[in-house]
């Protein structure tokens, strides 16, 4: 029941080039950072993502995407990144836009053994009628575009179908972690992590603290252990590494 692995680059030593991966973290907020920067140091590429963003001031996720080890995206939003940008419309990565919410159920979903579900949103757009540009084919055209997806009507209402997500290994940032891997969130660096926890069929926690069985009161657990498969506690440095996207003070 020990699921402590002694470094993250051990933790992530068995995800292979073309490994299909759930990252927690919204922004700053959350994300896997160490995990992320042992994935890069190792040199895995070829990656498909699941994460509601592709990082942030060069952190996160960008690692991967700025060395061209990422080929495609399943996310919500790509404001604010520049590179990313500038490689999905240059035909170099390919991009499964969707609503929040949907990936954030699609994610639930999957984790809980759910196959599909229906939403009314995306209904009447191009999330249902098919059409999103997957891929660009660097000169402005579309390469590969998103299917048609069924549409149903319930109780006078259309809604559409959404597929649940499952990913070959997840990577989540938990801010305190047992042995045997349940997992504490503070705050909004709670967003997508337990979410990308369950749909990980390998799940590796990165914790700023390890702490012993029965530390955690159950009812305080927001990611219980049986969704989890390694864990890797941070040195003090890599837990107090917190950046700030945008600073605000008041007068």
């Amino acid at each position: 029941m020990d699921k402590v692995v002694a470094t993250a680059g051990e933790a992530v030593a068995d995800v292979p080039d073309g490994a299909s991966l759930a990252v927690g973290g919204f922004g700053l907020s959350g994300v896997p950072n160490v995990l992320i920067q042992a994935l890069y140091e190792r040199g895995t590429g070829g990656l498909k993502v699941v994460s509601n963003n592709c990082g942030a001031m060069e952190s996160g996720l960008a690692v991967l995407l700025a060395a061209g080890r990422i080929a495609r995206v399943t996310g919500s939003y790509i404001g604010g990144n520049k590179e990313f940008a500038r490689q999905y419309l240059a035909g170099e990565l390919e991009l499964e836009l969707i609503p929040q919410g949907t990936l954030a159920e699609r994610l639930r979903a999957g984790g809980a053994g759910i196959p599909a579900f229906y939403t009314p949103a995306g209904v009447g757009t191009q999330v249902a009628e098919g059409g999103l540009p997957w891929r660009y084919d660097g000169s402005g055209g579309v390469a590969l575009a998103s299917p048609p997806k069924e549409v149903r009507e319930f109780d006078g209402v259309e809604y559409v179908l959404e597929r649940g997500i499952r990913t070959d290994f997840a990577l989540v940032r938990a801010a305190r972690g047992d042995r045997h891997g349940n997992l504490v969130f503070r705050r909004a660096a709670r967003n997508f992590n337990p979410l990308a926890a369950m749909a990980g069929r390998i799940t590796i926690a990165e914790v700023g603290e390890l702490v012993e069985p029965g530390t955690i009161d159950p009812d305080a657990v927001h990611v219980p252990g049986v969704f989890v498969q390694r864990v890797v506690p941070l040195t003090e440095e890599q837990a107090a590494d917190k950046r700030i996207e945008f600073r605000t003070v008041s007068g």
